[in-house]
């Protein structure tokens, strides 16, 4: 099931603005932790070869961009083996990005909502998701009320987790009235 759909640049886009390719040092990009208290590199990336980050680890900017597609190919996978109903590319690339920074998404209530068909009770539940170790973060209440709008193709260019404005509508043309006999009568 949605074996077509990739992450889209919309999708990168509001992952690496949360993740954010953190911690330069000179040329170098070094592990941090993140609120969870997991070391993290580059654009979010927490594990390599199966293995937690070594906090001693340094990265180029290729070496991170190359980490985040080998990641984005695994959650990718995950996306696809949980779900079970076809997604547009807005559901999935919000659901990419929930589970990249999660981990959670197969066991979760947003995934029993949305496979039995819930989309509006599953984009719902992304809000759910705002706690580091128990404390809400002001970050990932941004982030999840983000990738909800995205899950249900609201723009938000900006990633404050408000919904941007729409466009000012065009005013109708004003008919005017025509003079009852055309000027150039008389």
């Amino acid at each position: 099931m949605n074996s077509h759909l990739k992450l889209s640049q919309a999708g990168a886009n509001l992952i690496q603005h949360f993740e954010g390719c953190l911690k330069k040092q000179g040329e170098h990009f070094v592990p941090y932790k993140c609120p969870a208290g997991v070391w993290t590199l580059g654009w979010g990336t927490t594990r390599i070869g199966g293995k937690p980050i070594d906090p001693s680890i340094r990265w180029t900017a290729s070496q991170c961009n190359a980490a985040f597609l080998k990641d984005m190919e695994t959650y990718e996978r995950d996306v696809r083996k949980y779900v079970s109903v076809p997604l547009s590319q807005n559901e999935w690339d919000a659901l990419v990005s929930f589970h990249y920074n999660t981990g959670a998404l197969g066991k979760s209530t947003l995934l029993k909502k949305l496979n039995a068909g819930d989309r509006k009770g599953a984009a719902a539940e992304f809000h759910r998701w705002n706690k580091a170790n128990g404390k809400v973060l002001a970050g990932l209440t941004r982030r999840r009320a983000s990738e909800s709008l995205l899950f249900q193709g609201i723009k938000d260019a900006n990633y404050d987790g408000k919904a941007d404005p729409a466009p000012p509508k065009e005013p109708m043309p004003q008919m005017v009235d025509e003079p009852e006999e055309p000027p150039w009568a008389s």
